[in-house]
């Protein structure tokens, strides 16, 4: 299956933009795709062979699950590529623009769910951090 890229520009600077997108203090405020879930643990060792997780669950209790992997390659502002736990691969660039930081992101997608859904979850996951990171 070919990756799916997803974009958003943040109107913030590229330091607070990086900082929001890897420091947990700031991935527990907005890594979830809708009002009904949340983010209640995060951790990010932010170096080549580091892992990094985040605990996705809905707020009733119903369901949880960890999304998790190690990083491949680290450029301080730039580029951070990672292979998720089960294997697949993606990687997010961090590009300052006149209009803002643009932040792409493109994922391997996996077998279980229609494409659609998933590009939908990504996108709104990255709606979630670029209001929260301009909120800042």
């Amino acid at each position: 299956m070919e990756p799916i890229t997803i974009q958003t520009t943040v109107n913030a600077s590229l330091d607070k933009v990086w900082t929001s997108w890897t420091d947990p203090v700031h991935i527990v405020h907005w890594n979830f795709a809708i009002d009904t879930w949340h983010c209640p643990a995060a951790t990010n060792d932010l170096r080549v062979g580091g892992i990094f997780s985040a605990t996705m669950a809905a707020k009733d209790g119903s369901f949880s699950f960890e999304f998790m992997g190690t990083h491949d390659e680290i450029i301080q502002g730039k580029t951070i590529a990672s292979t998720m736990g089960d294997g697949r691969k993606m990687k997010v660039v961090f590009e300052a623009t006149p209009e803002g930081v643009l932040v792409t992101e493109t994922f391997d997608p996996e077998s279980m769910n229609p494409i659609e859904m998933q590009r939908d979850g990504w996108m709104a996951i990255l709606e979630n951090f670029r209001k929260y990171t301009e909120s800042l």
